[in-house]
């Protein structure tokens, strides 16, 4: 089975008191600011590693996990901390072009970049994984805009997700919970789901994996390799 997890480095929340406002963009000023990978971004990637491990125990169909950011190159230790952390490979978008997106511009080239690897690397992903919401913007939207581009279905704010079914016939079972029930949903492969943050604990990185993550694959691409139209990513196309 094929996982992608879709990460978001943001400002470090305990700093967020030192985070500053450029008066004419509107846009955050990052470069003084301490980024992390997202919380709930980690849940997901931890979530992703626990069904790649549980299904490789059980059957001997090959399971790796991918990660997937929009972000700039400055941002790079924090997707090899994903790496560290026991993704398999790694994946950047990062462009000039790509800066001050909101969800729908972000969205789209996080979208595109998945279709990019389809095509390249013959890779299809059984299963999209991604943070609920996101610290900073909070918004809960770029998981389920980016099911949309794909046109896969998807399901929000998990808090168990099983895989089950044969290869080729992959079930995804999610639960999920609200104000006045719990929901059981499935979906065929390939899917897309957000997870909710008390979905799992996050493992810590170990030096061992800090050493692994040095010999693992880290694709960077800008909109030269993606070939995107400027009018639809960064401020233009938000």
């Amino acid at each position: 089975m094929k996982i992608l997890v879709l990460v978001k480095p943001v400002p470090d929340p305990d700093k967020y008191n030192e985070i500053e406002i450029d008066p004419e963009t509107k846009r955050i000023i990052r470069q003084d600011v301490a980024a992390v990978v997202d919380p709930v971004s980690r849940n997901a990637l931890e979530e992703a590693l626990l069904l790649r491990d549980d299904i490789s125990s059980k059957t001997e169909e090959p399971s790796s996990v991918a990660v997937l950011s929009m972000a700039p190159e400055t941002n790079r230790d924090k997707i090899v901390e994903c790496l560290a952390m026991g993704a398999d490979r790694a994946y950047m978008a990062s462009d000039p072009a790509f800066g001050g997106a909101d969800t729908f511009a972000t969205s789209y080239v996080l979208a595109q970049a998945i279709e990019l690897i389809a095509e390249t690397e013959g890779i299809g992903f059984d299963l999209i994984l991604a943070g609920n919401e996101s610290t900073d913007g909070a918004t809960s939207h770029v998981a389920v805009q980016v099911a949309e581009w794909l046109k896969l279905p998807h399901a929000s704010g998990a808090r168990r997700i099983e895989v089950c079914g044969a290869p080729g016939e992959t079930v995804i079972k999610i639960t999920k919970k609200t104000e006045d029930a719990v929901l059981e949903m499935e979906a065929s492969a390939p899917a897309v789901v957000s997870v909710a943050r008390d979905i799992n604990k996050p493992r810590h990185i170990s030096a061992v994996g800090i050493v692994k993550a040095r010999k693992k694959l880290l694709t960077v691409w800008n909109n030269s390799d993606l070939k995107l139209d400027p009018l639809k990513t960064g401020l233009a196309g938000s």
